[in-house]
């Protein structure tokens, strides 16, 4: 069968029965974390888990669309059956696998960072801790001893730091990396963590047959190398790879 890739910005929730035929495979993103996933200027989904899932979903012979759902909702939609995977930078949690499936893990367990301005040097275990709502970055700043402030979206956590709001925000250093690149100087990265079990694509528990395509392929793409080669043309030369 030949492949379908295609982007769908906005799906009404009442279009996803209309979908969701054995055929059609609804990959759900955020959109809003680059270099994992985020919107390009024409407005098509992008990133490195867009090229990595197009290429499952092409080995895997799948027609596959793309769908945006925000972070906070992005499990609960999935369980609904809005859409049949969650490729979004989403880390591999025991209290996550009594909700959802995963794959076998498509990027290794990859250091969080703390972003902060420059010359601060934040209380790291009593100070006040910005992170993304519902991420392994917030459980791990609540379990730390700071006082957690959460965000729904990381530009919120970037911005609570620069308007000084919190002393630090703690997110995947891919993500905050770049951010304090592009600073000028203001903004610098405090300390490496790593937390969570690596990263992987959610799925239904029910959905059993599809999580087993999909790890076929991430296994095999492993194997054969190609998997690292889109980890290092999206996050250079010094990432984690298999």
């Amino acid at each position: 069968m030949k492949r379908l890739i295609l982007s769908l910005l906005s799906l009404p929730l009442l279009a996803g029965a209309a979908l969701a035929q054995d055929d059609v495979v609804r990959m759900g993103t955020e959109g809003a974390y680059p270099p994992y996933n985020f919107i390009n200027d024409n407005g098509e989904v992008d990133g490195f888990e867009r090229h990595l899932g197009d290429e499952l979903c092409e080995r895997a012979e799948l027609n596959c669309v793309w769908v945006t759902n925000e972070w906070d909702s992005i499990i609960p939609n999935l369980v609904s059956g809005n859409y049949d995977t969650i490729i979004a930078g989403m880390s591999i949690t025991p209290a996550r696998e009594e909700v959802i499936d995963f794959t076998e893990a498509y990027i290794p367990p990859a250091p969080s960072s703390y972003l902060a301005m420059a010359g601060m040097n934040p209380d790291l275990e009593n100070g006040v801790i910005a992170a993304q709502a519902g991420t392994v970055q917030a459980d791990f700043v609540a379990d730390s001893g700071a006082t957690l402030v959460e965000y729904a979206t990381p530009e919120e956590t970037v911005a609570a730091v620069r308007n000084g709001e919190v002393d630090a925000v703690l997110a995947d250093k891919a993500f905050v990396e770049p951010v304090a690149n592009e600073s000028g100087g203001q903004m610098v990265l405090v300390e490496d963590v790593r937390i969570g079990g690596g990263i992987g694509m959610g799925l239904r528990s029910s959905n059993d047959e599809l999580r087993g395509q999909f790890n076929e392929v991430i296994v095999e793409m492993k194997q054969d190398g190609s998997l690292n080669e889109l980890l290092v043309q999206w996050f250079g030369d010094e990432a984690d790879t298999w």
